[in-house]
């Protein structure tokens, strides 16, 4: 990595907050809001997501409701492809094909348009953070269920010590940052 790409990494890095103990009791939450309201960094994050993924043939870009959408639209825009939304259960109007996944406590769901996604067609799926990776598995799920093929998921932060990745273990994972622990 060069210097400017290290200062750009830095600068991101510097405006993630940790808030201990939310949701719940032991848990370091990474709040990105500050980095949302930086007009330097924000806008920096879309650029480094680019350069990384800029080589795959991106046809299109779908993310997660709410915060992958923060940075799959701009990522869209600046790349010049179209969006998808996967949103959570009852939230689109017309047909849908839909995925449930175990969350800790039960189950949830995500969707998508049932038309959305073409057969063959390169979907790059984008979110804030991987985590525990029950969503991105469930929104490779989605494409793949329609015929899409999922060249990368990519992240502005990967939490690698709860082990998300191994939720998503056939698709390449691309982050920004990175937190061990």
């Amino acid at each position: 990595m060069n210097d400017s790409t290290d200062d750009r990494i830095e600068l991101l890095r510097s405006r993630i907050t940790t808030v201990a103990d939310f949701p719940e009791p032991g848990i370091q939450f990474k709040d990105i809001t500050p980095l949302l309201e930086c007009p330097k960094a924000f806008p920096i994050s879309i650029e480094l997501l680019e350069e990384k993924v800029k080589d795959l043939g991106v046809e299109i870009i779908a993310a997660p409701e709410s915060r992958g959408f923060l940075f799959g639209v701009p990522l869209a825009l600046r790349m010049n492809v179209g969006f998808l939304p996967i949103r959570k259960p009852g939230k689109l109007p017309r047909k849908v094909h839909k995925v449930e996944y175990a969350l800790e406590y039960g189950t949830d769901s995500v969707e998508i348009h049932a038309d959305a996604v073409q057969p063959g067609q390169k979907v790059l799926l984008v979110d804030d953070v991987l985590a525990t990776g029950g969503t991105m598995a469930a929104c490779c799920q989605l494409v793949e269920k329609m015929g899409g093929v999922v060249i990368g998921c990519a992240f502005l932060m990967e939490l690698t010590f709860l082990g998300g990745r191994e939720k998503i273990p056939d698709s390449r994972v691309i982050h920004l940052l990175e937190e061990t622990d």
